[in-house]
């Protein structure tokens, strides 16, 4: 019998505080004054728990029928592979790869592992990822039809395409377009500035255009000041190791992006990791490392920095913001939150997981979040203090060693989050916060009542479906592709062996025939996998919750 964890958390209401500047002692070390900000605690313990009245999120626990059959399967996967890499050694087996040359006295330098699971498991599937695709990633998206004549080794193109629903791309706020009044500001932009700048923040690389970009992020996120980086995977991974360092202490949640855990681990600092999501666990450790101090020498750390994401793009799990506020407060640690896959696509002003819990964004030490998932373009930011964007513009590789942004992206970025913030003069940006919105809750509530197991938050616009077996994964991906529908399936490594899923990415531009176009032909793969494996009382929430913004309105200027 399946079990269920459901939580209540977060409204989009939430507790304001005034910010006062704290001096003094920070984690047993002294630091800077201006660099840390504290707002005083609600005394009210019912108000300090006014968000988890409306924040609801499910774990369903894996079958164990389904989780032995994973198991049996990968082991026969494996043990097949390992046969055709004894006929390999005996000249018997071919291997269509790059194999590395075996030099007497020396082991293996990149043949590893990971070779043998591409080789005899991961190309089984191989044809289910990385498609490609000629056209923007909208609503709908255009796939290049391609075939294999040897097992998938190698693909060549047919000439032909095939237009499917795109549930696959991060489009939350639907601005991955080639058309409109973004595209047409960023085409005027490239014919001003041309298409790169050729030279770094710190090398006559700032332009105009870096410092409205600045202010504008800095203004959409409520803080003093913002920095923005032209990869979203540098801005984490760069960024981290000019903030902490040896002696410091990270206290990272165990299902982090892998740009956070590369950022921590070159930092040099101690790591330790808590469980996911799990508040008992983070005070816990905090304590620990507090009593305990450093290993050998017994010093107190000079920093204690919690590293936590807004929204986990794997689990579809929205952070419990508030308690680790609290917890920050309390401890008095940094904070670094991570808003790549929650900017623009949750709150009632879509600026993240701050605004949906209502909380001061002033509160929070280091505020990061990305341009590539709801605003169609690249990149990434850093807003906090004027001191500590300051130090980043300074010491951080990103700004020494890397390009600037080019000059199309940053218009992209400024049209687009000018439209969000209502600067155009109509109310397209709230309508868009609210489509996505409706969109959500009306697709995973359908799922859950078709029977479907889902992972997340019900407000998260990523909606893992959980299939467990890979075959499952391979059929239900090419059953989608023939029946007009584009969908990232993913499996292990990057998911637990028993917990391989479908990833739907939910978007402001999808209507509602296209949401059920999807859950049609999703329910009937279902029926056809036998994957409908909940055992889930149906969902309490609805997306009638949410109020539209009629098409007529949309023209209204905002008063």
């Amino acid at each position: 019998m399946s079990m269920v964890e459901t939580i209540y958390m977060p409204s989009e209401n939430g507790i304001r505080g005034k910010t006062k500047k704290l001096n003094g002692m920070q984690n047993g070390s002294k630091f800077s004054n201006g660099c840390h900000k504290q707002s005083k605690q609600p005394e009210d313990p019912d108000l300090e728990k006014a968000w988890e009245k409306d924040f609801c999120e499910s774990f369903e626990e894996t079958p164990m029928l389904a989780a032995i059959s994973t198991y049996i399967g990968y082991l026969i996967l494996v043990a097949v592979g390992h046969v055709r890499e004894f006929l390999k050694s005996i000249g018997l087996g071919v291997v269509k790869c790059v194999a590395e040359p075996k030099i007497p006295g020396f082991v293996p330098l990149y043949q590893t592992w990971e070779s043998f699971y591409s080789w005899y498991v991961y190309r089984r599937i191989q044809d289910c990822f990385c498609r490609p695709v000629s056209s923007v990633p909208g609503a709908k998206m255009v796939v290049m039809d391609r075939e294999s004549s040897d097992n998938r080794w190698s693909f060549q193109y047919t000439g032909g395409q095939t237009t499917v629903l795109n549930f696959g791309s991060y489009n939350y706020l639907g601005f991955s377009q080639n058309s409109g009044p973004c595209a047409e500001e960023v085409e005027e932009t490239i014919r001003r500035y041309g298409v790169s700048v050729c030279g770094s923040r710190q090398e006559l690389g700032y332009l105009d255009l870096h410092k409205q970009m600045d202010n504008l992020v800095a203004d959409y996120l409520g803080v003093e000041d913002a920095y923005t980086v032209p990869m979203g995977f540098a801005t984490n991974s760069m960024n981290i190791p000019t903030l902490v360092g040896k002696g410091c202490l990270i206290l990272s949640d165990e299902l982090n992006h892998a740009s956070l855990i590369l950022g921590c681990r070159l930092s040099g600092a101690k790591i330790k990791t808590f469980k996911h999501n799990c508040m008992k666990d983070l005070e816990k450790k905090l304590r620990e490392a507090i009593v305990d101090k450093q290993p050998r020498t017994h010093r107190p750390w000079k920093k204690i920095l919690i590293v936590v994401e807004g929204v986990y793009s794997m689990e579809g799990s929205i952070v419990k913001l508030p308690e680790v506020l609290r917890l920050k407060k309390k401890y008095k640690a940094y904070l670094y939150l991570d808003e790549a896959h929650s900017i623009g696509a949750i709150g009632p002003h879509g600026k993240g997981v701050v605004d949906y819990f209502g909380l001061n964004p002033r509160d929070i030490d280091i505020m990061m979040g990305t341009f590539t998932k709801s605003f169609g373009a690249v990149g990434g930011y850093i807003g906090g203090s004027k001191d500590l964007v300051n130090h980043l513009r300074l010491y951080s590789h990103s700004a020494i060693y890397s390009s600037s942004m080019a000059p199309g992206v940053a218009q992209q970025i400024l049209s687009s989050m000018k439209i969000m913030l209502g600067r155009d003069g109509t109310r397209e940006g709230e309508k868009r916060i609210q489509q996505l919105k409706w969109n959500t809750r009306y697709f995973r509530r359908r799922l859950q009542e078709m029977g479907f197991i889902l992972y997340g938050n019900k407000d998260s616009p990523v909606v893992p479906l959980l299939m467990f077996m890979p075959s499952k994964i391979a059929k239900f991906s090419r059953e989608s592709l023939k029946r007009g529908m584009g969908v990232v399936v993913v499996g292990f490594p990057a998911t637990p062996m028993t917990k391989c899923r479908a990833r739907f990415c939910l978007s402001a531009s999808h209507t509602k025939e296209m949401l059920d176009q999807a859950l049609q032909i999703t329910s009937d793969i279902g029926d056809m996998l036998a994957i409908k494996y909940s055992k889930a009382a149906p969902p309490s929430y609805s997306e009638q919750d949410v109020p539209l913004i009629e098409d007529e309105e949309e023209k209204k200027e905002v008063s």
